[in-house]
């Protein structure tokens, strides 16, 4: 990996504190961040952003634009890129892609902005990225995992990890690591994301050698998984994926226990806020589970403890997976804008292709469909706490 350029170095200095921005609490509404007699001046680079800022996804997008707007902050106060200072500008979607769409308009039409970074779920992301490619936009969403995300166009990408990908990465885990023979999957069959880890789960599990003893489904909304979980139980699996989010995981954690399964559980990185959701009397439910992530808190990076830090300081809560990829998804972006020297857009996207990124979720290229390449981190959970296992590459 080549030597960080000057923006990545200044992303990876010790964290300055950063100042306190409002939240948008309404679709038409920004949270806008940059120096303001600049700002006032005309003299920035436009960024847009997009999260659901309100609604029943808030928690994600909240976070992810916390950490945007860290390093939006960090960035200004060394100097900002290109001689000028950055302004973003963020509109709340509410989880929804018809909302989201109406925003990117604004921000494209009215605001001019010349990148953007967002969206935060996968829905509304792939709504934005057709009309992205459309505009010839540079786009990077942060967290928004689905495959066909960046197939839109050459002009989109995305800093975490593919919803294909951590299927495989967790396939070959459970083969390598913990040497696994047999497998069951437990799904959402109305979540993209869902759907998407677990079909690649199956499928490189099989490509392994192991065998899928059960591939149980339920429909979005649900609560009760016991009728799953004993049929899974009576196939005795070695380990089962559950590639859902946190607050599904916490449900299905518990009840497995109660119907008697033993199985060590695998998941992806919707697990991550598990411990936050999990009555502390069922800690046991998810102790020795397996997780890949995007990042540990317990690295020894000192980038990502001062960024965790600061984070606290700023927002008085803990930064999740979705703070570190909003901070890395603008630090990549603004890398890019600097090293095209030109906030033209083609100029951006060719630079992104060959970026080469030093961040807080580690050193970041991406591949022929712009998607990252790193290594995953992998989580496991002891003593009521998120316990860093190793770094692992299938």
């Amino acid at each position: 990996m080549m030597k960080k350029r000057l923006l990545a170095a200044v992303l990876a200095a010790v964290m300055l504190s950063a100042s306190a921005t409002g939240c948008a609490q309404g679709g038409g509404n920004t949270d806008s961040a940059a120096a303001g007699s600049a700002a006032a001046a005309g003299e920035t680079i436009k960024i847009g952003g997009l999260a659901p800022l309100t609604g029943n996804v808030s928690v994600y997008g909240i976070a992810t634009n916390n950490g945007v707007k860290l390093a939006v902050d960090k960035i200004n106060k060394a100097g900002g890129v290109l001689g000028k200072q950055i302004e973003y500008i963020a509109y709340d979607e509410k989880g929804d892609a018809i909302e989201a769409v109406n925003a990117y308009n604004k921000l494209v039409q009215d605001d001019k902005v010349v990148a953007l970074v967002g969206d935060v779920t996968s829905k509304p992301t792939i709504a934005v990225a057709q009309k992205a490619v459309k505009d010839g936009l540079p786009m990077i969403t942060a967290t928004g995992t689905a495959a066909d995300i960046t197939k839109a166009g050459d002009n989109i990408f995305r800093a975490c990890f593919i919803d294909p990908f951590q299927g495989e990465l967790m396939a070959a885990y459970a083969a390598q690591k913990l040497g696994a023979k047999t497998a069951a999957i437990i799904y959402d069959n109305g979540d993209d994301y869902s759907t998407g880890v677990a079909d690649a789960f199956e499928a490189a599990a099989k490509e392994a050698g192991m065998t899928i003893t059960n591939k149980e489904a339920y429909q979005s909304g649900s609560v009760d998984f016991k009728s799953q979980l004993t049929k899974i139980k009576a196939g005795n699996p070695d380990v089962v994926m559950v590639p859902v989010y946190y607050s599904d995981v916490a449900l299905i954690a518990v009840q497995a226990k109660d119907v008697g399964l033993s199985a060590k559980l695998l998941g992806a990185d919707g697990w991550d806020g598990v411990l936050e959701k999990i009555d502390k009397s069922n800690l046991d439910a998810v102790k020795d589970c397996y997780f890949c992530s995007q990042y540990s808190a317990e690295s020894s990076d000192p980038d990502l403890q001062a960024f965790l830090k600061t984070y606290k300081e700023t927002y008085n809560t803990d930064a999740n997976m979705f703070a570190v990829l909003g901070y890395d998804a603008m630090g990549m972006m603004v890398s890019a804008i600097e090293k095209a020297g030109s906030t033209d857009s083609d100029k951006i996207v060719e630079a992104l292709k060959g970026i080469e990124y030093k961040g807080l979720t580690g050193n970041t290229t991406f591949d022929e469909n712009r998607n990252p390449v790193r290594e995953a981190v992998i989580t496991t959970i002891a003593d009521g706490k998120y316990k860093f296992v190793e770094n692992f590459k299938k």
